[in-house]
Formats: structure tokens, sequence, C-alpha cells
């Protein structure tokens, strides 16, 4: 089982980057804004980081032709980004599919469109294949 709690500071960090960007733009903008804003966030904070990478998919044990593209990637954390009113279950069911395909252990979940920024954690357990939300302590809600 995969340690959750060593992604803690990284995603402070990553969350903190994503509020100085929302407090300096707003909402309203368009989601490729607040990634590219988001990118150079991190990268000033000195936390690498890849927008829309290209990465694998599996099925079982298997690796797959069809690749995926995420919003952004830092270390092994799945980010997607949306610039939406509210979040709503289809962006969270679109970070899982993301997470089961490419067997990432953590993904989170960012809203730049709302008056306050969103951001949700969410563990992937490969062994059951499931997606679920962790507190802002990295333990599991239920």
């Amino acid at each position: 089982m995969v340690d959750y709690m060593k992604y803690t500071d990284l995603v402070y960090e990553i969350i903190g980057a994503a509020m100085c960007v929302h407090r300096t733009l707003g909402s309203g903008l368009l989601e490729a804004v607040y990634a590219e804003s988001l990118h150079f966030e991190l990268l000033d904070n000195g936390i690498d980081n890849v927008l829309e990478k290209e990465v694998n998919c599996y099925y079982k044990n298997h690796l797959l032709e069809k690749k995926y593209r995420l919003d952004m990637v830092v270390g092994d954390i799945c980010i997607e980004l949306k610039s939406v009113d509210e979040l709503a279950a289809v962006h969270r069911a679109q970070l899982f599919n993301y997470l089961r395909l490419t067997k990432m252990p953590m993904g989170l979940l960012i809203n730049f469109g709302a008056e306050s920024l969103e951001g949700e954690r969410y563990a992937f357990i490969e062994r059951d294949n499931l997606c679920c939300r962790l507190d802002r302590n990295m333990h599991f809600v239920y």
C-alpha cells in the first residue's frame, strides 16, 4: 500500500501555488491561462512540473498503445485543472479515469473558476482499482 502521507508537503506546496495564482488572476479566465500560470508559479517555487504530459495507459498489466495527455504532472501526482463555476461528478470521474489508466498513486483536482479556489485530493488504490478522497491531512474521507 502506498504511504500517502509522504505527499503531504508537496500537495500543500501545489495547493499553495494554486492559491497564489487564483489570488493574482481571480476567477473567470480560461483553464489554459491558469495552467501556464501555475506551471510558472511552481517552477518559481522550485517544483518541477510538466504541462500537458503525455503518459502511458494500462489495462491490468498491459501497456496500451493509447496515451493520454494530462493537464499537469508533478512527480507522480496527476493534476487535473478546471475553470468552472462548480466542480461536478464528471470532473472527478475524469481524474479517476486518468489515475486508473496511468496507475499514478495520487491526484489533485483544482478548480480556478469559483470565487474561492477549490482543491480536492484523491488516492488511487491500485489493488482495489478505487479512487478515494483524502482530507487536508492526507487521511481517507469515508
